[in-house]
């Protein structure tokens, strides 16, 4: 077996099944097998995934359904240990890969022996490039940076800048000090040698805290530009005071394990920083509700779709369109009549707050292209025949039971 690839779900099941397809396209000609690990989702994910994807079918995909929530590094440990591919590929489920990502990855890796951990390009649903793709390893001064402001105001220094590291060139494979759980491939010989997820860390930093033990071991670790999207930059609240909390508090953990050393002079400062950034994150978001409330009716009024596909799948999508009142206009198109996707459709798709592609009509790979040319502009939208589920950044639209609903996405991490 060539390749391991592990998901961790959590009430996501439309994003995750998106996913899932889009790896089982991916993975064609490559020997793979398939762990979903399911952390107590109560949105039926594991019922909903096998009825889509049976063991008779596909004999390489498996399901793991826990109890609780165990967090997200205890889950992937869980299928790690029944893993037995040469590479293990730890991926988030609200992220879609192209027909060229695994094959990128591997042939990077089979000819980097030296490799630790990669990772990849990701970018938000908007098309823009996600920082988190690579890092740098947060040493206190590094985290000082971060906290402060100064990786912000100066976010290609060297000096100042290394959290990101937004000094590199995002089009370029580079060595990097620490790569994102959300897409993090590692040679499985290296978990069992030097350990997989620390299940200290519920969620967050178990992503660091890998990276770094494998630099620790003599290994390197890659960012290789090959472009995948995440819905996380969208979707997480990263100003909620949640997120605040359990990141920071996972950055202390990390730091408490590796620079112990220096515990006594940055706990303090993170814990306030934790205080500090809870309380700002409670005001922006009681100020972005009240907002919300203030607009909802001129908000609603505005939003604008744009599909572009074919003529079949226009047809089941106006019944999605004409259940929820959304306000979308269709082009009938594919790869090879509209080679330029939405850049190419003459109307004026300014207007457009979210252009929806019809997956049976445009490869992966080509929508993420043409969605970088226009980057920050729109937001992308995915349909796909085989669900009959139109998905966008953080929400859903399907049919169920001859009834339309509308999935509202929770995230895990």
């Amino acid at each position: 077996m060539k390749l391991s690839v592990i998901i961790v779900s959590y009430n996501v099941k439309h994003f995750v099944e998106q996913c899932l397809r889009s790896v089982l396209r991916a993975a064609e000609g490559i020997a793979t097998e398939v762990f979903v690990v399911d952390n107590a989702s109560e949105d039926s994910t594991i019922p909903h995934l096998r009825s889509r994807f049976p063991q008779s079918d596909f004999p390489h995909v498996h399901f793991i359904q826990n109890a609780r929530n165990v967090g997200f590094g205890c889950a992937n440990n869980q299928a790690v240990a029944r893993a037995c591919g040469e590479y293990v590929l730890f991926l988030n489920p609200d992220t879609l890969i192209t027909e060229n990502t695994l094959k990128d990855s591997l042939q990077f890796a089979d000819a980097h022996p030296d490799m630790g951990g990669l990772g990849v390009k990701m970018l938000g649903a908007d098309g823009r490039f996600a920082f988190e793709s690579r890092r740098g390893l947060p040493t206190p001064w590094t985290a000082f940076c971060k906290m402060s402001g100064l990786c912000s105001l100066f976010p290609r220094s060297r000096k100042f800048g290394k959290y990101y590291m937004r000094y590199l060139d995002e089009n370029k494979a580079e060595q990097v000090e620490i790569l994102s759980g959300a897409y993090f491939m590692v040679r499985r010989s290296c978990l069992e040698e030097y350990g997989s997820f620390d299940e200290d860390f519920f969620m967050y930093g178990e992503d660091i805290d890998l990276s770094y033990r494998l630099l620790l071991a003599g290994l390197h670790n890659y960012y290789l530009p090959t472009p995948i999207i995440h819905y996380k930059g969208e979707s997480t609240h990263r100003s909620s005071f949640r997120y605040v909390h359990v990141f920071y508090d996972a950055m202390l953990i990390f730091f408490n394990k590796h620079f112990h050393r220096f515990s006594p002079l940055v706990s303090l400062p993170i814990r306030l920083a934790i205080v500090v950034k809870g309380l700002l994150s409670l005001i922006g978001q009681w100020c972005k509700d009240f907002r919300k409330i203030l607009s909802v009716n001129r908000r609603m009024a505005e939003k604008r779709y744009l599909f572009i596909g074919s003529a079949q799948s226009i047809s089941k999508v106006q019944e999605l369109v004409h259940a929820w009142v959304l306000k979308m206009d269709f082009v009938e198109g594919d790869a090879s009549t509209l080679p330029e996707g939405h850049l190419s459709v003459e109307n004026d798709v300014a207007k457009y707050h979210c252009v929806v592609y019809d997956l049976a009509a445009f490869p992966t790979h080509r929508v993420l292209d043409i969605l970088q040319k226009d980057a920050g502009k729109h937001t992308l939208g995915t349909y796909d025949m085989a669900t009959d589920v139109i998905i966008t950044k953080d929400q859903a639209f399907e049919h169920k039971d001859g009834t339309i609903e509308r999935y509202e996405a929770k995230r895990s991490k």
